[in-house]
This record gives structure tokens, C-alpha cells and sequence, in this order.
């Protein structure tokens, strides 16, 4: 998206985040002229705020540019350790906490098993104690830490930072996380739906212009998807947009916990993949007690050629190819990016059948050609997402910020 500021005197904040954002999508640098330039404020006005950024050491100045007639200007970046942010996932298989610094780098993380407490002053004890480990071990200033961001299934009240009642977590019922963990660790907290953290991360870390209109499909225990429009994300009404995980995809298919046959959220999963493959022979009952490397395995053996390990997940390809058409149908978007935890498991033999299988669907209506993408983001993409959703309040312009009173 193209953000500009306003030399208007009311808007200082938002112009602040203009500039700051300018400044992080170069990252070899830019004098002050080119920043007036990028986003049409005045040089005046640039200099102003790049003053109060540097005091507040979100950026620094690193050397001289000579660019043309004139005295060398100085060149500013941002300043990666000028603050960071913690994201936090919650799965209900584990949860990930991911420390990142302004520039979006991983400087480390760490996974617990998700909480099981019914009491939920447990569970923020729990989760408080893991977050101040991380920024304890990674010898950073938490004074720097500018907040918590939290990734959670869904439905969620975002406005209220309360966790409802995600499905496979029965103890996670009306939790008032955002709250109860900013009073626990001292610091802001912010909370997304799972799968809409995962396209703020994509937005955050993709080049300017290469991500606007796109699914993502979530890959973990269950199936999620997230939206961007336009490169903004979507959230709904309620926060809670983009679950997609009961669009039939066979309506012969196994019975979904809704009652309906042949969900996509259902018969894709990774635990029924792995029950399929045991119910067939290919593995044992040992092996869904560890879902991922049942995945892998699984893989490898369709890899090998082995008949029915290709047919299961040519199958796991053709329902989400349905579940991708229907997609792309309803909102006209060109991008599918595939991520989440279980992704890579599957990936080698899934990700190549997707584009054949979404392209000569018949009920594909869309003229333009889909591609489908893998996330480059390591580790926990929801974690990650957190994070930058907290990194994102910092330094995304948004309109709203206009009414705000003067510098």
C-alpha cells in the first residue's frame, strides 16, 4: 500500500508512522530528501520527526550519501534493537513465543505445551512466566519491548482481548487473556485470530507490492484461512473472518464435527490424514502420538511411490483445491500461500498438486491465473505474525490516526 503523510500540523502521529515506515521498507538507507519525496511531506517536516525518532532510538544515522549538487546528506535507517515485540501462538497442540526486533529478525523463541488448566489465572501464570524467560534469555532490554502480540483460534472478541471457546481446547472458555496477561508481564498486549496474524506477517515481510490480494491457508492442528484485500487485512465484523473450514469439499466424505459430510477443515487435518494412513496399513497406532512425524512419514512414502500413501494425499490435495477454488472464486484473489505448522510435513508431495488440480477445476470461474505460494517465514508463522501485529500498531499508518490532536 502506498501511505503518504499530510503537512497538515494536527496529524504528527500519523505522520510519524509514515516516516517510520518509509524508513523500515529501505533498509540500505535514505537521506531525508527521499523520505520527503516517498511519502510528499516536506523536508521540514521529515527532519522533524526523524529528530524524534532518533531521540527515541527507533532509528540512527549511518554515514553520508552525495546525491548530486549539494552538501553529502546524512543517511538514516531504522535501528533493529530499538525495540522489540513478543508473539505468542496458541495451538491446541503447543504454544510458540517468538521474540523479534523492529527490523521483523527472530532473535529467539521457545515452545511450551499448550496450558490444560481449567482456571485461567493458571494459564496467564503459566504463559507470563514462559514469555519472561524468553526476554530474560535473550539478554535484551525490556524496557525495549514495546508489547505482547497473542495469535489464537478462533471465534475471539479482539476489541475485549477475550478468548471464547475455540474448538480442542474445552478449557479455554471466556478467557480474558489480553487483559489478565498485560497485568501479569507489565507490558501491552494485543490479541488476533490465528489466521489473521498470519497474513499481517506476510503483509510485514513481503517487498512492497508483491502481496495484496491472497488467502492464506493455515496448515496446523485444524485448518485456517486468513484474507488480504487490496494489501489490508481482513478481519470482519466480529474479528473473526476467513474460517473456511466448512466448505464441502466431497459430500460422500466423513461425517465433520458439525454434522455435515466432507468438510475441508475435517478431512484434511493432520490427525485424520494420520488415522486414514493407520486404518490403511501404512502406520500404526503408535504413530498418532506423534502427528507431525506420522505426517513425514507419510510423505516419504508417497515420495517412494507407494500407492496408497499417494492416494491419501492426492486426496488431502483435491479437497483443498476445492476449498481454494471456491475461495478464489468468491473473493477474485490471484494468491494462495500455504503455512502453519504441519505445513512443511505434507509439502513436498501436496504443493505441486495444487496448481494442476485449482486450474482445471471446472468450477473455477476466475480468468486470471492463481498462483500458490509457500510462506518464507521460519519458525511459527502465527507466532511471528503476533509479534509483528504488535510491530505493525507501531508503525502501520492508518487513517483513523488523523484524529489525532496536534503535534
Amino acid at each position: 500500500m502506498d501511505h503518504r503523510g499530510t503537512n497538515l500540523p494536527a496529524v504528527g502521529e500519523y505522520n510519524q508512522t509514515v516516516v517510520l515506515d518509509a524508513i523500515r521498507r529501505r533498509p540500505e538507507g535514505s537521506t531525508r530528501s527521499e523520505i520527503a519525496a516517498l511519502t510528499a511531506l516536506s523536508v521540514m517536516t521529515v527532519t522533524k520527526v526523524c529528530r524524534r525518532l532518533l531521540d527515541a532510538g527507533l532509528i540512527e544515522e549511518d554515514g553520508m550519501r552525495t546525491g548530486g549538487p549539494g552538501k553529502p546528506a546524512a543517511v538514516v535507517k531504522l535501528n533493529p534493537s530499538g525495540g522489540f515485540a513478543v508473539g505468542v501462538h496458541i495451538d491446541p497442540a503447543a504454544v510458540s513465543y517468538v521474540l523479534v526486533d523492529l527490523s521483523g529478525a527472530i532473535r529467539d523463541h521457545s515452545r511450551t505445551g499448550t496450558p490444560t488448566a481449567g482456571d485461567a489465572s493458571a494459564v496467564i501464570e503459566e504463559m507470563a512466566a514462559a514469555i519472561d524467560a524468553l526476554i530474560e534469555g535473550s539478554a535484551v532490554d525490556r524496557s525495549r519491548v514495546l508489547g505482547i502480540g497473542i495469535a489464537s483460534p478462533g471465534p475471539v472478541t479482539v476489541d475485549d482481548g477475550v478468548i471464547l471457546n475455540p474448538p480442542m481446547m474445552p478449557n479455554w472458555h471466556q478467557v480474558a487473556l489480553r487483559s489478565s496477561l498485560s497485568e501479569a508481564t507489565g507490558l501491552p498486549v494485543l490479541l488476533e485470530k490465528d489466521t489473521t496474524a498470519t497474513v499481517i506477517a506476510e503483509l510485514w515481510y513481503a517487498s512492497p507490492g508483491t502481496r495484496r490480494d491472497f488467502a492464506f491457508m493455515y496448515y496446523g492442528t485444524g485448518l485456517g484461512t486468513g484474507l488480504s484485500l487490496s494489501g489490508d487485512v481482513v478481519r470482519g465484523v466480529s474479528g473473526n473472518a476467513g474460517d473456511a473450514g466448512h466448505i464441502t469439499v466431497d459430500p460422500e466424505g466423513e461425517v465433520c464435527t458439525c454434522g455435515r459430510r466432507g468438510c475441508v477443515g475435517y478431512v484434511t487435518v493432520p490427525r485424520v490424514v494420520v488415522e486414514r494412513a493407520v486404518r490403511d496399513g501404512l502406520l500404526s497406532t503408535d504413530d498418532l502420538s506423534d502427528v507431525d512425524t506420522a505426517l513425514r512419514r507419510l510423505a516419504g512414502l508417497a515420495q517412494s511411490g507407494r500407492p496408497a500413501a499417494v492416494a491419501i494425499l492426492s486426496d488431502v490435495a483435491r479437497a483443498l483445491a476445492r476449498a481454494i477454488v471456491v475461495i478464489v472464486n468468491l473473493l477474485d484473489i490471484d494468491e494462495v500461500v500455504f503455512g502453519g505448522p504441519f505445513w512443511a510435513s505434507i509439502s513436498p508431495v501436496v504443493l505441486p498438486a495444487l496448481p494442476d488440480a485449482v486450474g482445471q477445476d471446472p468450477a473455477l470461474v476466475s480468468p486470471h491465473p492463481v498462483r500458490i505460494l509457500e510462506s518464507a517465514i521460519p519458525v511459527d508463522v502465527a507466532a511471528v505474525g503476533a509479534a509483528t501485529l504488535m510491530l505493525d500498531n507501531t508503525f502501520s499508518p492508518r487513517p483513523s490516526a488523523l484524529l489525532l490532536t496536534a503535534e
